[in-house]
């Protein structure tokens, strides 16, 4: 496996719960501190605007928690099966503003529904009230 690099808070717990997973599954990580290595931290968060920490490089790209993994087997298992792109960068992000806006419009038809079933309750709660 190449090389992994994960970025920690000193206070983080679920730092050292991943640290912990990546050390029981044999995989080599180099600890950067968001302290110690402040230029590169900044960096990553100006990029991806999440100050989330941890955060994993591997083979040119970041892996946050809560976005791209939600427990530490679920990280084990993205980086062992990851495989870099085939395609150009401008063509992923074509792919990804797609999927993004595909998953905002589905939250959007999901909120309507829900709202439009909280007004219908409402309707027939006042209808009741005043009869």
């Amino acid at each position: 496996m190449e090389k992994i690099e994960i970025y920690t808070m000193e206070t983080c717990d679920y730092c050292k719960t991943i640290k912990e997973e990546l050390n029981k599954n044999n995989i080599k990580f180099k600890e950067k501190s968001t302290v110690e290595f402040k230029d590169d931290w900044n960096e990553i968060v100006n990029l991806t605007n999440l100050p989330t920490t941890p955060t994993i490089y591997y083979k040119n790209n970041y892996f946050i928690a809560s976005r791209d993994f939600n427990s530490p087997q679920n990280l084990i298992e993205l980086l062992k099966n990851f495989e870099e792109s085939k395609f150009d960068l401008s063509r992923q992000n074509r792919e990804m503003l797609k999927t993004l806006n595909f998953n905002i419009s589905m939250a959007f038809g999901r909120l309507d529904q829900l709202l439009r079933q909280i007004e219908t309750k409402l309707n027939t709660d006042e209808y009741k009230s005043t009869n």
